[in-house]
């Protein structure tokens, strides 16, 4: 008897100019940089913004985020609630929350833990980001 396939790795998705023109925000992606999404929720999407196979920024899309994740403190600007962590005394804004009266009801952005320029970069493009 022959031995079972292994199960499929979720399905990832890269999201061509159309698709993330439809995406409920906005993002400023550096060249070589995609949105990918892997397999949605019943309620909710995650979206990875990506260079080649390493993550820099998660979005997620949906009804009830588990904003914060990170510990820092919490500012609110620019119609979004932010999280900034310090490190060695500099600020790093770590992630953000928007909150809509429409759905999805929260974008909720944060970055990967990454060092040096990946962290600069990290941080620029969840700066980025912005609902539509």
């Amino acid at each position: 008897m022959a031995t079972p396939p292994p199960p499929a790795a979720p399905a990832v998705t890269v999201l061509d100019s159309a698709a993330r023109a439809a995406l409920p925000f906005t993002a400023e992606l550096p060249a070589g940089f995609e949105i990918v999404t892997g397999r949605p929720g019943p309620d909710f999407r995650i979206y990875t913004i990506r260079r080649g196979t390493r993550s820099f920024v998660m979005v997620y899309a949906g009804p009830s985020s588990q904003f914060p994740i990170y510990s820092g403190q919490m500012v609110e600007a620019a119609g979004r609630a932010s999280i900034l962590a310090t490190e060695d005394g500099v600020r790093h804004a770590v992630e953000h929350l928007f909150q809509r009266t429409a759905a999805p009801r929260e974008i909720h952005v944060w970055t990967m833990s990454l060092d040096g320029a990946d962290r600069d970069l990290a941080e620029q493009i969840a700066q980025s980001v912005d609902v539509r």
